[in-house]
């Protein structure tokens, strides 16, 4: 007796793991997948990306990404993929804002530093925009400081800070916006006669 392929909750065949996948069967798994999920993306993306001018070309390359690595492996399931799709994205946009190109430092020696060790003045630069930053977390309200320490400094998630704050996620996610912004306004200075409150 042959085996019949999964249907999949749309009523579309699924290929087993191991099946070659046409680019028909692909593009029909990213229009069926991928591209309902784009309202969550870009709520995501907006969410993550301060420019919010580039939006929508983090949109187009994050979907240039999930359609190459499909060509490979369809990724299942579709969702934790393109989100993380789009973290990896943002991250290597950080990365590529903050190193120089190779052009302008073609040869390190002849600069006399070493690529590696941060010079005395980069090292007191640093260590006076972490007391700058001590400074001002203190300056935040006791439960706004807890949320966007926890967040951002020791990576829990929204679900992970409410569990452990006692509160809701819609509380945590507020707390660290205010928070967030306030910092802003205290390390970068705010336009005058704009005021955020906490």
């Amino acid at each position: 007796m042959a085996e019949t392929p999964e249907i999949s909750r749309e009523g579309a065949q699924a290929h087993p793991p191991d099946a070659v996948m046409t680019v028909s069967d692909m593009e029909a798994w990213f229009v069926r997948e991928v591209l309902p999920l784009e309202a969550i993306l870009m709520q995501y993306l907006r969410h993550h990306w301060r420019d919010k001018s580039e939006i929508d070309d983090l949109r187009q390359d994050v979907y240039v990404r999930i359609y190459e690595f499909a060509q490979k492996e369809i990724p299942r399931p579709a969702k934790p993929f393109v989100l993380a799709m789009a973290r990896n994205l943002i991250i290597d946009r950080i990365r590529r804002a903050q190193i120089v190109p190779i052009e302008i430092v073609a040869d390190l020696d002849a600069l006399g530093m070493a690529a590696d060790a941060p010079g005395p003045d980069r090292s007191a630069l640093a260590r006076d925009e972490l007391r700058k930053l001590q400074a001002a977390l203190e300056r935040l309200p006791p439960r706004c400081r807890e949320a966007v320490a926890l967040n951002k400094l020791e990576g829990l998630t929204g679900r992970e800070i409410a569990a452990r704050m006692g509160v809701s996620e819609a509380t945590v996610s507020e707390h660290i916006d205010k928070g967030m912004c306030a910092l802003a306004d205290m390390l970068y200075g705010e336009p005058a006669g704009v005021r955020r409150d906490l």
